[in-house]
């Protein structure tokens, strides 16, 4: 087999695998529900990351925050990045642990980003754990090509992980008040970093 082929994922949604399929499921419907202006107002209330200490943080946030998402861009990302690499990640551990590790990351991320970066503001999102599942794919599948869009070359899967860690550093030291959890992001990847050696899972095509 050649490992260095590029990678493509799935279209076909019947046959994406669960948790992936019921995760952009789920996040689609909570997205359009947010439309409705009473809903919009009861799931930010209720589901959204508020700092400790606002009156309204609830520790079932760290992880409803996930399902929230602040506009058609944010949402399109995020669920778009986890219909690429989550896939590949699904089919390669199983079911079980990519939801463990998803939700593992999600939490982590939250609790990183209040340590170090939260604001006043309400955080909203699942772009922890999708850094999370990103850091994933570089780690499983190093020599994987990734089509970039712009420029359009190909690009290893580690190199590719490791500038968006670098760009999101770099983002979070110097736009401190630009709005984006930029230490959420690399909470996810931090904490998948960690959770990945301690379950000792080795990538394609490696023995260590």
């Amino acid at each position: 087999m050649n490992y260095n082929d590029n990678y493509s994922p799935n279209t076909q949604f019947s046959i994406f695998p669960p948790a992936v399929k019921h995760l952009l499921i789920v996040n689609l419907l909570v997205f359009f529900a947010l439309t409705n202006p009473m809903l919009q107002q009861f799931l930010m209330e209720f589901g959204a990351l508020w700092p400790v200490g606002s009156g309204n943080f609830g520790p079932w946030q760290l992880v409803t925050y996930m399902f929230l998402h602040a506009s058609l861009g944010h949402v399109f990302f995020n669920l778009f990045a986890l219909w690429i690499f989550g896939q590949g990640i699904e089919n390669f551990w199983g079911t079980k642990r990519f939801v463990v590790y998803y939700f593992l990351t999600g939490i982590g991320a939250a609790l990183i980003h209040m340590w170090i970066g939260g604001t006043g503001a309400p955080t909203v999102g699942a772009s922890g754990a999708v850094f999370g599942i990103l850091l994933a794919f570089g780690m499983m599948f190093p020599d994987r090509y990734i089509m970039l869009l712009i420029p359009p070359i190909p690009i290893k899967a580690k190199y590719f992980v490791a500038i968006f860690g670098v760009i999101e550093l770099a983002s979070g030291l110097m736009r401190p008040d630009s709005g984006i959890a930029h230490f959420a992001h690399l909470g996810g990847m931090v904490i998948g970093f960690i959770l990945i050696k301690y379950w000792g899972l080795k990538g394609e095509g490696q023995n260590y």
